[in-house]
């Protein structure tokens, strides 16, 4: 079997004297969509973080594609997309092609050019999330989900392998929430980007995603999404803190446990 694209053991990740992550161990495999689940303040901003070599943890390994974090050079395979409603100002006088564009400076590197086929690339990242015609648009003047396709375009116009979202459908309104997940869909299964989506929308995402990992400072659950879906409300709510929004199919929607 080949190595995880992402493969932490033992994580542990504290501030100060506050752990954040106790004893974390989570693999992403090339091709799975995961989605991983948990309350406000469970740690899942921290992990992310730490899969991203943004934060180094206080104990445990983490290696990406096979190779110790701390030699790992390739750090465009892995794109990311943050809530774009807490980090973006919508008043910024770039066109979409511009804002794409802006996402080869990381493959790029210090100090070199952005390649001569950068247009191209722009184009053929914002065909892949239905965005090309909007290429001379002003990011300012599209929908907040237009705007999170562009996002999105930006993370993948470095041809990454793996694309990490936190919750990218805050300030998406819930008519274009499904299309917007149908999109990430497409992207993992017709253009081999192995996602990993913080969520707390599991109803409307749950056709979509291949595994779960539920997370409260420890994984409480990591697999299947056929096995999660056989857990008890009495288990979602020993890990959870509370009654948590259990996947329910009927036409993307979710209930209540």
């Amino acid at each position: 079997m080949e190595s995880p694209l992402i493969d932490l053991k033992d994580i542990s990740y504290s501030y100060e004297q506050t752990k954040a992550l106790d004893h974390i161990s989570l693999t992403v495999r090339e091709g799975d969509f995961l989605a991983i689940i948990g309350p406000n303040g469970s740690g899942k901003s921290t992990l992310l973080k730490i899969m991203l070599g943004l934060l180094k943890p206080t104990s445990g390994t983490v290696e990406l594609f096979g190779v110790d974090s701390k030699q790992f050079k390739q750090r465009e395979w892995i794109g990311y997309v943050s809530q774009k409603s807490n980090s973006f100002n919508s008043g910024f006088p770039a066109t979409v092609e511009e804002v794409v564009i802006g996402g080869l400076a990381k493959k790029a590197g210090l100090f070199k050019r952005i390649p001569r086929d950068a247009k191209k690339l722009a184009n053929d990242a914002l065909t892949s999330v239905g965005m090309a015609a909007f290429a001379k648009r002003r990011i300012s003047e599209l929908s907040g989900g237009q705007q999170q396709r562009v996002f999105i375009a930006r993370a993948l116009v470095a041809r990454p392998k793996v694309l990490i979202l936190d919750e990218p459908t805050v300030g998406i309104d819930h008519e274009n929430v499904q299309a917007f997940y149908n999109m990430l869909a497409h992207l993992n299964h017709d253009h081999d980007i192995t996602m990993i989506l913080v969520t707390h929308d599991m109803g409307s995402v749950s056709d979509r995603i291949t595994h779960v990992a539920c997370l409260n400072q420890t994984i409480h659950f990591h697999g299947f999404k056929e096995k999660f879906e056989t857990m008890s409300d009495e288990q979602l709510e020993a890990w959870h803190g509370h009654s948590v929004r259990k996947i329910h199919h009927n036409g993307g929607d979710s209930q209540h446990a």
